[in-house]
């Protein structure tokens, strides 16, 4: 296995104008609090909440249900 490494850049990477460190991270800032604020996904609403089809058809729907409460 062969691995290569350069300590100098590209002639096009030299050339790129430096940013502002303020202004990079305000950029920064916002553009994932706009990903984050606006993200459509939400894991929380598939999750499951007490038991499913499966369990109502093994056990029947009357059958009890109960949740174990964390008493530590």
């Amino acid at each position: 296995m062969a691995t290569f490494t350069s300590a100098s850049l590209s002639a096009a990477a030299a050339e790129r104008p430096r940013r502002s460190g303020l202004l990079d991270d305000a950029r920064g800032f916002w553009r994932e609090f706009v990903a984050r604020a606006f993200n459509p996904y939400r894991p929380e609403l598939h999750y499951m909440r007490g038991p499913g089809p499966a369990w109502r058809a093994k056990y029947g729907d009357g059958a009890a249900f109960r949740i174990k409460a964390d008493l530590d």
